[in-house]
This record gives structure tokens, C-alpha cells and sequence, in this order.
């Protein structure tokens, strides 16, 4: 048995993100943005953005003949859990070999690396 993931798959997140750049959307609105970048069905939309209302990411209010959906978290919180879940799934809770990962793979720029370890110093420096 699977257990409970704060990690969205990809089509939940695509979805997610045209939520959070308009504020809220029908899922007509969800499937003319995916259909102008690639193709899909509007059974598929409504499916995952109904997907994504059970796992609590959104809800939804009647407006006219059709819902209205809006992020029911912010795409901060989202990330943020995203990103636990992959560290502690990956790393073991550890986020220092995804730096030194991402650092010897060339992800990061130098002026990256000098703003983390600005951040780091910060948190660091704090009571």
C-alpha cells in the first residue's frame, strides 16, 4: 500500500499552477490553457482538478451554470511540502547532499550559491 504523499504527480501540479496564476478557474478556463500547449481531453481536466479537490489542494463554489476552483493552500505551502517530502523520500530528511548534489551537477550558479549561504547565514545569525 502506498502511503500519503504531500507530492504532487505532474498533472495535478500543472493544473495547480494555472490555479494559482489566475486565482481561480473553471475547468473550461484549466483546459483552453493546456489546449493551447498541448493536447488533452476536458474529461481528463475535470478528472484531476476533481482529484485535486479530495486531496484538499481545491474547492470549489458554484458560480453560474459552472464551479468555480481555487487553491485551497498556497503555492508556498505547497512547494514547501513538495520539497520535504522529496528530501525526507531521497535524502533521508537530510536537504545537505541535495545541495552538494545540485552544486556538482552545475544547477547552481555561483551568484546562487553565494545567496544561499547569505540565506544560511541569516538563519543561522537568528535568536
Amino acid at each position: 500500500m502506498r502511503s500519503k504523499s504531500s507530492t504532487l504527480t505532474s498533472p495535478e501540479l500543472e493544473i495547480m499552477k494555472i490555479v494559482w496564476e489566475r486565482g481561480s478557474a473553471t475547468v473550461r478556463d484549466v483546459y483552453e490553457t493546456l489546449l493551447a500547449r498541448r493536447k488533452v481531453a476536458y474529461t481528463t481536466v475535470m478528472t484531476v482538478m476533481k482529484i485535486l479537490e479530495g486531496k484538499g489542494y481545491l474547492r470549489k463554489k458554484a458560480a453560474d451554470r459552472a464551479y468555480v476552483y481555487y487553491a485551497a493552500r498556497p503555492k508556498s505551502q505547497v512547494i514547501k511540502g513538495m520539497v520535504q517530502d522529496f528530501v525526507n523520500r531521497v535524502f533521508d530528511g537530510s536537504a545537505e547532499p541535495l545541495l552538494v548534489q545540485l552544486v556538482k551537477d552545475e544547477h547552481l550558479s555561483p551568484k546562487d550559491v553565494e545567496k544561499i549561504a547569505r540565506l544560511a547565514r541569516t538563519v543561522q545569525e537568528k535568536p
